[in-house]
């Protein structure tokens, strides 16, 4: 089976799953039951694409609609050493 997609003037775009090589060129929508016609997109370009830019790429897509909310550091992260005051800063007032 294959999924094919088809566009609505009114309710946007649907997929149909048809054995390969039979779809149509209009079907009707499931929503109006009108007339659509068939969109022709690129079909199975990630297995070309390493993983690992296929993983980036989604979790990219994700967190523009899903953020990821950061409560604390990851047990791994080291912290950075300040740097010793020098004598003229050890002089300002502390918090």
């Amino acid at each position: 089976m294959a999924f094919y997609e088809y566009r609505c003037e009114h309710d946007g775009v649907f997929e149909l799953a048809r054995p390969l090589g039979t779809a149509p060129e209009a079907a009707a929508c499931p929503v109006c039951a009108g007339a659509s016609r068939r969109v022709f997109n690129s079909p199975m370009l990630r297995s070309s694409i390493p993983r690992e830019v296929v993983a980036a790429v989604d979790h990219a897509e994700k967190s523009r609609t899903e953020p990821e909310v950061v409560r604390s550091l990851p047990p791994s992260a080291k912290r950075t050493p300040m740097a010793p005051l020098t004598p003229t800063l050890r002089r300002l007032p502390r918090p």
